[in-house]
């Protein structure tokens, strides 16, 4: 009878001790003497190692010799209480098959630290490891989670294109696809690019965001959010910075930026707590490893509201702190991480929700206040990380809209149909995008965006 294969992660069930049990995985460590050995096998569900015991009077030495730190091992035998130390069962082998074999000389994880640099070089590998594997299963709940918030409010999922002709921001970072010979270039007779003759006869780019897509959705399913990847060609070799990453975007019909702000706090909120809850012995091995405020960090969040602070009075803050930053703080800059983060983690001691910015330093869609200086702005302040979350109520006037398009100069030609919202049955309505990376940093304590996306991509950086 063929045994059907155990997760690691389940094989604590009390009804499997006693019985025979088949596991797969690979070797992390091997150690013994020369009456019996101790495998440490993993599978990747889960951080625990499951400990294989073999009796060398059962087994040919020479079977065992490829088994090795990264090799990959099938396991028959039965699962007994364990004696030792560090594990609740273990296996008593009975059938070893080696899958694959991991040459010690080659294999570049071997049992002693890495370095989180050294790591990225082998990012093909490193999934392999303690750290990444906590890493990106908390990133597999974080989505789940997402998805269950939405859904369990009434809101759609919406999948908004990836290739645009559109700047959402304005501000012109984008990469351009094409399908021209580069080499070869069709001119015009002006001796500009001739993209008439390109794939979609017009330029185009990678999404820098989902959202004005998503006003659309707003605007007719009522409630929206987008989940996909987006792209920045920013110049910025910083730890918070990637040139792909992925975007949450909520819209919401009838939202004004009171409802953003509840929206916003409700949905960071319980995306950590859906971390705590489901990923504990991961967040309990990085707090171990990585930061030992993680835990305590990630509960704080939970205690109190976040403080919703206008950014006139953030700013005279700011001033009146006596911190020398190395940007000076004035009213009408945009905030560096260094200032967000003192307001966070020295000021208020808690997250923040900044409001009323400056329109000049924000993007042209977002409501205009009375005073005809700021707009209708929130940015999420986080410990740790600065800006988490960036959003707005959303102009809806049409006057006010295009007037806004005209004088910073965006062109008409590509934002009509958006201008269509505002002409046909507008309304009140808002939203906001969070970097899911950023969100990632925060619960994992991570240092640095590269190590919480599989494959990084930044300036001169595209390996993989």
């Amino acid at each position: 009878m063929t045994l059907k294969r155990t997760k690691i992660v389940d094989i604590n069930a009390p009804e499997l001790v006693g019985k025979q049990v088949c596991v797969k995985g690979w070797v992390r460590t091997r150690r013994g003497n020369k009456h019996v050995q101790f495998i440490a096998l993993n599978d990747g569900s889960t951080i625990n190692n499951l400990q294989i015991v073999i009796d060398l009077a059962k087994f040919n030495e020479d079977d065992l010799k490829p088994i090795t730190t990264g090799a990959s091992l099938h396991v028959e035998g039965l699962l007994v209480e364990s004696q030792g130390k560090g594990q609740s069962v273990e296996v008593q082998a009975d059938m070893v098959e080696v899958y694959g074999t991991a040459d010690p000389d080659e294999y570049p994880l071997q049992k002693k630290g890495h370095t989180l640099e050294f790591l990225r070089e082998k990012a093909h590998l490193r999934l392999r490891t303690n750290t990444f594997g906590a890493v990106f299963r908390i990133r597999h709940h974080l989505a789940f989670a997402i998805h269950n918030f939405f859904n369990d409010r009434g809101f759609f999922y919406l999948n908004t294109p990836i290739i645009t002709g559109s700047d959402c921001e304005g501000a012109g970072d984008m990469f351009q696809v094409t399908t021209l010979n580069i080499n070869d270039l069709p001119k015009c007779e002006n001796g500009c690019v001739d993209c008439s003759k390109d794939f979609f006869g017009k330029p185009t780019s990678l999404t820098v965001s989902g959202q004005l897509e998503g006003e659309l959705g707003a605007t007719a399913l009522g409630a929206i959010y987008t989940f996909g990847p987006t792209f920045r060609a920013e110049n910025s070799n910083t730890p918070r910075h990637l040139a792909e990453f992925w975007m949450i975007e909520p819209e919401v019909a009838f939202y004004d930026i009171n409802d953003n702000m509840d929206l916003a706090e409700d949905f960071i909120k319980y995306c950590v707590k859906y971390a705590l809850d489901h990923c504990k012995d991961d967040i309990e091995f990085l707090n171990k490893m990585y930061d030992d405020t993680l835990i305590e960090r990630l509960e704080g969040v939970l205690k109190e509201s976040f403080v919703r602070l206008p950014y006139t009075e953030g700013i005279n803050i700011l001033e009146q702190s006596g911190k020398k930053f190395e940007f000076p703080v004035k009213w009408g800059v945009d905030l560096q991480s260094e200032h967000e983060r003192y307001l966070v983690e020295e000021h208020f001691k808690r997250p923040v929700i900044l409001t009323d910015y400056p329109k000049d330093i924000k993007a042209f869609y977002m409501k205009q206040n009375d005073d005809g200086k700021t707009v209708r702005a929130m940015d999420v302040l986080f410990p740790q990380i600065g800006e988490i979350i960036g959003g707005s109520e959303r102009e809806e006037s049409y006057e006010k809209l295009i007037s806004e398009i005209e004088r910073r100069g965006i062109p008409m030609k590509d934002m009509w149909w958006y201008l269509d919202t505002r002409k046909f049955g507008t309304v009140p309505h808002s939203g906001f995008g969070l970097g899911f990376e950023r969100l990632i940093l925060f619960v994992t304590g991570m240092s640095n965006i590269r190590d919480v996306i599989m494959f990084p991509r930044t300036p001169n950086n595209a390996e993989f």
